[in-house]
């Protein structure tokens, strides 16, 4: 994707994401003010703001769908950890984004648990009811590491949106996946930054200093979460599934990550959007499938074949659609 591409790209999702309810106006307004009289001070909000997870109502069908879980709370480092188990056989994990939670793919877990696997899913420390306030995607690396490593190897693991960044980011630090599905997955996160900085009316040089605030606190700069710049070191076989009607993580997220990644499959969908592609039976049916069709791989292809099958980049997506 060209640079001009890839710009227009941000700008597009910068103007839909502007259609917010009747106070943004207001909000925004308040933003451009303040980073023009006060941008220090303007900075520090927008980090805590950028910083601090949306925490909309849950709805019944997840709440149900957590009742039949076996609950697995975990203490990672001073964060709570709300972990859920389903079934039994090798293990798949659920990644969920950011402002989101563990039971948003809900929708994968009777599929995933009638083709044999356990199903282990969490919600990120600051997103969940037992943990609230500031959370970095560092923070969120860890969580998912862990939860990873209390239920031994996986097989695979799916995640949404900002949860591929962080899923990603952990198989980059070692965390050993089998194969993975990204749905809707963020490329990076400056993408991100400047969205929500322009939705909320702040400008770009707060939006800049921002990012240094953010950077100083975790110790890494933002491109140390890039996925396209750490797919080349990673191996496990990906199926990226994006929307193009993405209002929020443009579909191009995920055509540049499926490019990036050796022998990565690309499955487009139309009209699901960035959440309604999570519950869409197809999608379901194509990221089970393709696990699947990986623990076959793992039990009765030879070593040599399976490395020959990766040569070929569309191998994956053949098998799945």
């Amino acid at each position: 994707m060209t640079d001009a591409e890839y710009l227009a790209m941000e700008n597009s999702t910068i103007v839909r994401s502007r259609k917010k309810p009747k106070l943004m106006p207001l909000a925004r307004a308040g933003s451009r003010a303040l980073s023009t009289l006060a941008p220090s001070l303007a900075a520090g909000l927008a980090e805590r703001l950028f910083l601090t997870p949306p925490r909309p109502h849950w709805p019944a069908s997840e709440i149900a769908q957590l009742s039949t879980a076996r609950a697995r709370p975990l203490q990672v480092g001073k964060r709570h950890v709300d972990v859920w188990l389903w079934g039994s056989g090798p293990s798949v994990l659920l990644v969920h984004g950011w402002g989101g939670r563990g039971a948003q793919l809900a929708s994968f877990v009777e599929p995933l648990v009638a083709h044999g696997f356990s199903v282990v899913t969490f919600d990120a420390p600051g997103h969940g009811p037992g943990d609230s306030g500031m959370v970095t995607i560092p923070e969120m690396v860890d969580a998912t590491r862990a939860v990873a490593a209390s239920r031994g190897p996986l097989l695979g693991l799916i995640a949404h949106s900002v949860g591929a960044t962080v899923a990603a980011r952990a198989m980059y630090e070692g965390l050993d996946v089998t194969a993975a599905v990204f749905v809707g997955p963020a490329a990076d996160l400056a993408g991100p930054a400047t969205r929500f900085t322009a939705t909320l009316g702040f400008s770009r040089e707060v939006r800049d200093a921002m990012q240094a605030r953010i950077e100083a606190r975790v110790g890494r700069p933002f491109a140390a979460f890039d996925v396209a710049a750490l797919a080349p070191a990673l191996r496990a076989p990906l199926l990226v599934i994006h929307d193009h009607a993405d209002a929020e993580i443009p579909w191009q997220h995920g055509r540049v990550i499926a490019h990036a990644w050796r022998g990565a499959g690309l499955l487009m969908t139309d009209g699901l959007g960035h959440r309604r592609i999570l519950r869409d039976p197809d999608v379901v049916a194509a990221a089970v499938a393709f696990l699947a069709a990986r623990r076959e791989e793992q039990h009765l292809t030879p070593p040599a074949a399976a490395d020959a099958e990766l040569s070929d980049p569309l191998a994956e997506l053949r098998e799945v659609i």
